[in-house]
């Protein structure tokens, strides 16, 4: 998990083809996993692109993060400068 993306790079991914989300800094390929997400794909399909952080810890806990973590987290976001 070393490649870093910007917030731009993340937006890109929205599409049925390639969903990336943001959580707590770390960028996630969910994909392949939306039709597995116990909330449906709907909810995916909508934070996808984004930071997602709020919604997911509105719903899950730390051991959620953990279980999915390995298998669906691809990098970080990188560090953008602000002027």
């Amino acid at each position: 998990m070393s490649k870093e993306f910007t917030m731009a790079e993340v937006a890109k991914h929205r599409s049925d083809d390639s969903l990336y989300l943001v959580i707590d800094g770390d960028v996630y390929d969910v994909t392949n996993f939306v039709n597995e997400h116990p909330g449906g794909a709907k909810i995916l399909k909508r934070v996808s692109g984004k930071d997602a952080s709020k919604q997911f810890w509105k719903y899950h806990n730390e051991g959620v993060l953990k279980k999915y973590k390995p298998q669906l987290a691809i990098g970080t976001v990188k560090a953008e400068a602000k002027l």
